[in-house]
Protein backbone atom coordinates (compact mmCIF):
# COMPACT_ATOMS: atom_id res chain seq x y z
CA UNK A 1 0.00 0.00 0.00
CA UNK A 2 3.17 1.93 1.10
CA UNK A 3 4.14 1.46 -2.57
CA UNK A 4 1.39 2.77 -4.27
CA UNK A 5 0.71 5.84 -2.72
CA UNK A 6 4.86 6.48 -3.24
CA UNK A 7 4.13 5.65 -6.62
CA UNK A 8 1.13 7.91 -7.14
CA UNK A 9 2.86 11.07 -5.43
CA UNK A 10 6.11 10.44 -7.93
CA UNK A 11 3.48 10.41 -10.88
CA UNK A 12 1.89 13.95 -9.52
CA UNK A 13 5.12 14.86 -9.19
CA UNK A 14 6.31 14.05 -12.83
CA UNK A 15 3.09 15.89 -14.08
CA UNK A 16 3.72 19.04 -11.86
CA UNK A 17 6.63 19.03 -13.52
CA UNK A 18 6.16 18.65 -16.77
CA UNK A 19 3.17 21.59 -16.33
CA UNK A 20 6.12 23.52 -15.03
CA UNK A 21 8.62 23.13 -17.74
CA UNK A 22 5.75 23.98 -19.82
CA UNK A 23 4.60 27.40 -18.65
CA UNK A 24 8.49 28.59 -18.61
CA UNK A 25 8.91 27.49 -22.29
CA UNK A 26 5.72 29.56 -23.42
CA UNK A 27 7.11 32.48 -21.18
CA UNK A 28 10.84 31.91 -22.81
CA UNK A 29 9.16 32.60 -26.16
CA UNK A 30 7.68 35.70 -25.25
CA UNK A 31 10.70 37.05 -23.65
CA UNK A 32 13.47 35.60 -25.89
CA UNK A 33 12.41 34.65 -29.29
CA UNK A 34 15.37 34.71 -31.17
CA UNK A 35 17.81 32.93 -28.30
CA UNK A 36 16.39 29.59 -27.49
CA UNK A 37 19.72 28.06 -25.83
CA UNK A 38 18.63 27.19 -22.01
CA UNK A 39 19.83 24.47 -21.36
CA UNK A 40 17.83 23.69 -17.92
CA UNK A 41 14.61 23.69 -20.71
CA UNK A 42 16.14 20.78 -22.40
CA UNK A 43 17.05 22.77 -25.39
CA UNK A 44 20.42 21.44 -25.26
CA UNK A 45 20.37 18.08 -24.72
CA UNK A 46 22.92 16.82 -25.85
CA UNK A 47 24.88 13.37 -25.30
CA UNK A 48 27.66 11.33 -26.32
CA UNK A 49 25.71 8.96 -28.51
CA UNK A 50 24.44 12.08 -30.50
CA UNK A 51 27.57 13.44 -31.18
CA UNK A 52 28.85 10.25 -32.22
CA UNK A 53 26.02 10.30 -34.74
CA UNK A 54 27.36 13.58 -35.85
CA UNK A 55 30.92 12.75 -36.24
CA UNK A 56 29.73 9.62 -38.44
CA UNK A 57 28.39 11.85 -41.33
CA UNK A 58 30.84 12.73 -43.63
CA UNK A 59 28.24 12.90 -46.57
CA UNK A 60 27.13 16.53 -45.38
CA UNK A 61 23.12 17.38 -44.54
CA UNK A 62 20.54 15.85 -45.39
CA UNK A 63 18.43 18.13 -47.66
CA UNK A 64 15.27 18.86 -46.11
CA UNK A 65 12.82 18.18 -49.25
CA UNK A 66 10.15 16.63 -47.17
CA UNK A 67 9.45 17.82 -43.59
CA UNK A 68 6.55 16.82 -41.14
CA UNK A 69 5.61 19.73 -38.94
CA UNK A 70 3.84 18.38 -35.65
CA UNK A 71 3.11 22.12 -34.28
CA UNK A 72 0.59 20.99 -32.05
CA UNK A 73 0.52 18.00 -29.64
CA UNK A 74 -3.12 18.23 -28.25
CA UNK A 75 -6.01 16.09 -29.74
CA UNK A 76 -9.59 15.27 -28.98
CA UNK A 77 -9.28 11.40 -29.92
CA UNK A 78 -7.60 9.05 -27.93
CA UNK A 79 -5.44 6.45 -30.24
CA UNK A 80 -4.08 4.05 -27.77
CA UNK A 81 -1.00 3.46 -30.56
CA UNK A 82 -0.55 7.26 -31.29
CA UNK A 83 3.22 7.81 -31.22
CA UNK A 84 3.05 11.65 -30.77
CA UNK A 85 1.38 11.75 -27.75
CA UNK A 86 0.10 15.24 -25.86
CA UNK A 87 2.91 15.83 -23.49
CA UNK A 88 2.89 19.65 -24.03
CA UNK A 89 -0.11 22.23 -24.82
CA UNK A 90 2.94 24.32 -26.37
CA UNK A 91 1.90 25.95 -30.43
CA UNK A 92 4.62 28.50 -31.36
CA UNK A 93 3.49 31.98 -32.13
CA UNK A 94 2.10 32.62 -36.02
CA UNK A 95 4.83 34.68 -37.31
CA UNK A 96 7.93 32.52 -35.44
CA UNK A 97 6.00 29.28 -37.38
CA UNK A 98 6.25 31.44 -40.67
CA UNK A 99 10.13 32.26 -39.99
CA UNK A 100 10.80 28.86 -39.64
CA UNK A 101 8.94 27.37 -42.41
CA UNK A 102 10.96 30.16 -44.58
CA UNK A 103 14.30 29.10 -43.20
CA UNK A 104 13.28 25.68 -44.62
CA UNK A 105 12.01 26.50 -47.76
CA UNK A 106 15.54 28.49 -48.21
CA UNK A 107 17.35 25.32 -47.25
CA UNK A 108 15.42 22.74 -49.77
CA UNK A 109 11.99 22.29 -48.71
CA UNK A 110 9.74 21.43 -51.31
CA UNK A 111 6.83 19.60 -49.65
CA UNK A 112 5.89 20.27 -45.82
CA UNK A 113 2.73 18.56 -44.21
CA UNK A 114 1.28 19.54 -40.80
CA UNK A 115 0.39 16.95 -38.88
CA UNK A 116 -0.55 16.76 -34.60
CA UNK A 117 -1.96 16.07 -32.43
CA UNK A 118 -5.05 17.15 -34.21
CA UNK A 119 -3.80 20.27 -37.17
CA UNK A 120 -7.46 21.41 -36.50
CA UNK A 121 -7.83 21.60 -32.97
CA UNK A 122 -5.85 24.68 -32.57
CA UNK A 123 -7.82 28.52 -32.78
CA UNK A 124 -10.72 26.38 -34.43
CA UNK A 125 -8.49 25.55 -38.04
CA UNK A 126 -7.40 29.29 -38.57
CA UNK A 127 -3.82 28.99 -37.82
CA UNK A 128 -3.36 25.83 -40.13
CA UNK A 129 -5.38 27.50 -42.39
CA UNK A 130 -3.03 30.53 -42.05
CA UNK A 131 -0.23 28.73 -42.14
CA UNK A 132 -1.57 26.65 -45.52
CA UNK A 133 -1.86 29.70 -47.34
CA UNK A 134 1.51 31.10 -46.25
CA UNK A 135 3.48 28.12 -47.42
CA UNK A 136 1.30 28.16 -50.72
CA UNK A 137 1.26 31.70 -51.61
CA UNK A 138 4.24 33.17 -50.16
CA UNK A 139 6.85 30.04 -49.87
CA UNK A 140 5.55 28.99 -53.33
CA UNK A 141 5.94 25.17 -51.99
CA UNK A 142 5.09 22.78 -54.49
CA UNK A 143 2.95 20.48 -51.92
CA UNK A 144 1.30 21.67 -48.73
CA UNK A 145 -0.05 18.87 -46.83
CA UNK A 146 -2.35 17.91 -43.61
CA UNK A 147 -2.78 15.22 -41.57
CA UNK A 148 -5.78 15.01 -39.13
CA UNK A 149 -8.48 12.47 -37.86
CA UNK A 150 -10.81 14.80 -40.14
CA UNK A 151 -13.85 15.09 -37.06
CA UNK A 152 -13.38 19.04 -36.72
CA UNK A 153 -13.21 20.19 -40.08
CA UNK A 154 -15.60 22.26 -41.72
CA UNK A 155 -16.80 23.08 -44.78
CA UNK A 156 -16.27 27.00 -44.33
CA UNK A 157 -12.51 26.01 -43.92
CA UNK A 158 -11.71 24.25 -47.48
CA UNK A 159 -13.82 27.80 -48.89
CA UNK A 160 -11.22 30.07 -47.34
CA UNK A 161 -8.48 28.05 -47.53
CA UNK A 162 -8.78 24.41 -49.84
CA UNK A 163 -6.78 26.05 -52.79
CA UNK A 164 -3.80 26.54 -50.63
CA UNK A 165 -4.08 22.85 -49.69
CA UNK A 166 -2.49 19.84 -52.49
CA UNK A 167 -3.38 17.11 -50.45
CA UNK A 168 -5.85 16.16 -47.33
CA UNK A 169 -5.18 12.80 -45.31
CA UNK A 170 -7.68 11.79 -42.84
CA UNK A 171 -6.50 8.59 -40.46
CA UNK A 172 -8.72 5.89 -40.36
CA UNK A 173 -7.74 2.74 -39.23
CA UNK A 174 -11.06 1.01 -39.50
CA UNK A 175 -15.11 0.80 -41.42
CA UNK A 176 -16.17 -1.00 -38.48
CA UNK A 177 -17.19 2.37 -35.84
CA UNK A 178 -17.23 -0.29 -32.94
CA UNK A 179 -13.40 -1.28 -34.24
CA UNK A 180 -12.82 2.27 -34.07
CA UNK A 181 -14.71 3.38 -30.43
CA UNK A 182 -11.96 0.64 -29.08
CA UNK A 183 -8.64 2.11 -30.82
CA UNK A 184 -9.61 5.29 -29.45
CA UNK A 185 -10.42 7.00 -32.92
CA UNK A 186 -14.19 8.44 -31.60
CA UNK A 187 -15.63 11.23 -30.26
CA UNK A 188 -19.25 10.94 -28.43
CA UNK A 189 -22.17 9.95 -30.85
CA UNK A 190 -20.26 11.83 -33.66
CA UNK A 191 -19.18 8.08 -36.54
CA UNK A 192 -15.86 8.68 -38.14
CA UNK A 193 -16.62 6.79 -41.30
CA UNK A 194 -19.40 8.48 -41.67
CA UNK A 195 -17.46 11.88 -41.57
CA UNK A 196 -14.48 9.99 -43.49
CA UNK A 197 -17.18 9.89 -46.56
CA UNK A 198 -18.19 13.75 -45.79
CA UNK A 199 -14.78 14.82 -46.06
CA UNK A 200 -14.34 13.06 -49.37
CA UNK A 201 -17.05 14.48 -51.00
CA UNK A 202 -15.64 17.89 -49.92
CA UNK A 203 -12.44 17.29 -51.24
CA UNK A 204 -13.77 16.80 -54.70
CA UNK A 205 -15.74 19.65 -54.52
CA UNK A 206 -12.66 22.04 -53.72
CA UNK A 207 -10.17 20.77 -55.52
CA UNK A 208 -8.16 19.39 -52.68
CA UNK A 209 -6.29 15.37 -53.73
CA UNK A 210 -7.89 12.95 -50.78
CA UNK A 211 -5.77 10.37 -49.19
CA UNK A 212 -6.38 7.72 -46.42
CA UNK A 213 -3.80 6.74 -43.68
CA UNK A 214 -4.59 3.55 -41.91
CA UNK A 215 -2.06 2.05 -38.56
CA UNK A 216 -2.68 -1.91 -38.76
CA UNK A 217 -2.63 -3.03 -35.09
CA UNK A 218 -4.18 -5.94 -33.24
CA UNK A 219 -7.87 -5.07 -33.77
CA UNK A 220 -8.00 -4.00 -37.44
CA UNK A 221 -4.82 -6.99 -38.68
CA UNK A 222 -7.63 -9.15 -39.72
CA UNK A 223 -10.24 -6.62 -41.58
CA UNK A 224 -10.71 -6.71 -45.60
CA UNK A 225 -10.71 -3.16 -46.71
CA UNK A 226 -10.86 -3.56 -50.12
CA UNK A 227 -14.24 -2.69 -50.58
CA UNK A 228 -14.47 1.05 -48.67
CA UNK A 229 -11.45 1.80 -50.39
CA UNK A 230 -11.69 1.31 -53.60
CA UNK A 231 -15.24 3.16 -53.04
CA UNK A 232 -13.66 5.87 -51.69
CA UNK A 233 -10.85 6.40 -54.21
CA UNK A 234 -8.20 8.08 -52.25
CA UNK A 235 -4.81 9.29 -54.18
CA UNK A 236 -2.89 7.38 -52.22
CA UNK A 237 -3.60 4.42 -48.99
CA UNK A 238 -0.84 4.78 -46.48
CA UNK A 239 -0.67 1.73 -44.41
CA UNK A 240 1.85 1.80 -41.69
CA UNK A 241 2.31 -0.93 -38.83
CA UNK A 242 2.15 -0.29 -35.12
CA UNK A 243 5.26 1.29 -34.12
CA UNK A 244 6.49 1.69 -30.61
CA UNK A 245 8.46 4.52 -29.18
CA UNK A 246 9.72 5.15 -26.26
CA UNK A 247 8.49 7.82 -24.02
CA UNK A 248 5.27 8.17 -26.54
CA UNK A 249 3.48 5.16 -26.65
CA UNK A 250 5.63 3.11 -24.53
CA UNK A 251 7.94 2.78 -20.74
CA UNK A 252 6.92 4.15 -17.96
CA UNK A 253 7.29 8.18 -19.07
CA UNK A 254 4.80 7.71 -22.02
CA UNK A 255 1.00 9.27 -22.28
CA UNK A 256 0.12 5.63 -23.89
CA UNK A 257 0.45 2.02 -23.34
CA UNK A 258 0.89 0.53 -27.33
CA UNK A 259 1.96 -2.91 -26.46
CA UNK A 260 -1.43 -4.42 -26.89
CA UNK A 261 -1.72 -2.96 -30.61
CA UNK A 262 1.54 -4.25 -31.64
CA UNK A 263 1.49 -7.14 -34.53
CA UNK A 264 3.80 -9.17 -35.93
CA UNK A 265 5.98 -8.38 -39.48
CA UNK A 266 4.10 -11.35 -40.60
CA UNK A 267 0.90 -10.23 -39.59
CA UNK A 268 1.35 -7.06 -41.35
CA UNK A 269 2.76 -8.68 -44.55
CA UNK A 270 -0.73 -10.77 -44.62
CA UNK A 271 -2.89 -7.56 -44.42
CA UNK A 272 -0.75 -6.00 -47.25
CA UNK A 273 -1.31 -9.56 -48.91
CA UNK A 274 -5.00 -9.12 -48.55
CA UNK A 275 -5.23 -6.11 -50.15
CA UNK A 276 -2.26 -6.45 -53.05
CA UNK A 277 -5.19 -5.27 -55.59
CA UNK A 278 -5.93 -1.56 -54.50
CA UNK A 279 -3.68 0.02 -56.70
CA UNK A 280 -2.86 3.00 -54.15
CA UNK A 281 -1.74 1.29 -51.63
CA UNK A 282 1.52 2.38 -50.31
CA UNK A 283 2.75 0.12 -47.55
CA UNK A 284 5.18 1.12 -44.18
CA UNK A 285 6.78 -1.35 -42.18
CA UNK A 286 8.17 -0.81 -39.20
CA UNK A 287 12.13 -0.62 -40.57
CA UNK A 288 10.93 1.56 -43.53
CA UNK A 289 8.95 4.02 -41.12
CA UNK A 290 11.57 4.86 -38.34
CA UNK A 291 13.92 6.73 -39.73
CA UNK A 292 12.60 7.95 -42.73
CA UNK A 293 10.93 10.88 -41.91
CA UNK A 294 11.85 14.36 -41.11
CA UNK A 295 9.95 15.22 -38.57
CA UNK A 296 9.88 18.82 -36.49
CA UNK A 297 8.19 19.13 -33.03
CA UNK A 298 6.59 22.21 -31.57
CA UNK A 299 9.12 23.55 -30.60
CA UNK A 300 10.86 23.27 -34.51
CA UNK A 301 13.13 20.47 -33.13
CA UNK A 302 14.29 17.62 -35.69
CA UNK A 303 13.02 14.40 -33.35
CA UNK A 304 15.74 11.30 -33.76
CA UNK A 305 14.04 8.20 -33.51
CA UNK A 306 17.20 5.80 -34.18
CA UNK A 307 17.26 4.40 -30.38
CA UNK A 308 13.50 3.66 -30.41
CA UNK A 309 12.96 6.91 -29.03
CA UNK A 310 12.44 10.83 -30.01
CA UNK A 311 15.53 12.59 -29.21
CA UNK A 312 15.42 16.55 -30.32
CA UNK A 313 17.75 18.17 -31.72
CA UNK A 314 18.11 22.38 -30.95
CA UNK A 315 15.31 24.32 -32.43
CA UNK A 316 16.30 25.46 -36.28
CA UNK A 317 15.08 29.04 -35.09
CA UNK A 318 17.59 29.18 -32.49
CA UNK A 319 20.45 27.02 -34.92
CA UNK A 320 19.61 26.95 -38.68
CA UNK A 321 18.16 24.19 -40.42
CA UNK A 322 21.46 22.79 -41.62
CA UNK A 323 23.17 22.16 -38.09
CA UNK A 324 20.01 21.09 -36.11
CA UNK A 325 19.30 18.49 -39.20
CA UNK A 326 22.64 17.12 -38.29
CA UNK A 327 20.93 15.25 -35.21
CA UNK A 328 17.87 14.19 -37.06
CA UNK A 329 18.63 10.62 -37.88
CA UNK A 330 16.81 11.08 -41.03
CA UNK A 331 18.06 8.41 -43.33
CA UNK A 332 17.48 10.06 -46.67
CA UNK A 333 17.70 6.61 -48.63
CA UNK A 334 15.20 5.10 -46.96
CA UNK A 335 13.23 8.07 -47.42
CA UNK A 336 13.82 7.86 -51.41
CA UNK A 337 13.33 3.63 -51.33
CA UNK A 338 10.20 3.74 -49.81
CA UNK A 339 8.75 6.21 -51.97
CA UNK A 340 8.81 9.65 -50.21
CA UNK A 341 9.15 11.88 -53.46
CA UNK A 342 6.16 11.54 -55.65
CA UNK A 343 3.36 13.65 -57.48
CA UNK A 344 2.79 15.39 -54.49
CA UNK A 345 1.47 18.67 -55.85
CA UNK A 346 -2.27 18.52 -56.98
CA UNK A 347 -1.48 20.89 -60.42
CA UNK A 348 0.47 17.68 -61.44
CA UNK A 349 -1.68 14.86 -60.76
CA UNK A 350 -4.45 15.17 -63.24
CA UNK A 351 -7.16 14.35 -60.96
CA UNK A 352 -10.44 14.55 -62.14
CA UNK A 353 -12.42 16.65 -59.49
Amino acid sequence: MHLYVLGRLLSVGRAVLAALQEQLNALCWSLTPLSLSLPFLGWQRDSAPRREREQERDDGSPTPTSVNYHFTRQCNYKCGFCFHTAKTSFVLPLEEAKRGLTMLKEAGMEKINFSGGEPFLHDRGEFIGKLVQFCKQELELPSVTIVSNGSLIRERWFKKYGEYLDILAISCDSFNEDVNVLIGRGQGKKNHVENLHKLRQWCREYAVAFKINSVINRFNVEEDMNEQIKALNPVRWKVFQCLLIEGENSGEDALREAEKFVISDEDFERFLDRHKDVSCLVPESNEKMRDSYLILDEYMRFLNCRNGRKEPSKSILDVGVEAAIKFSGFDEKMFLTRGGKYVWSKADMKLDW
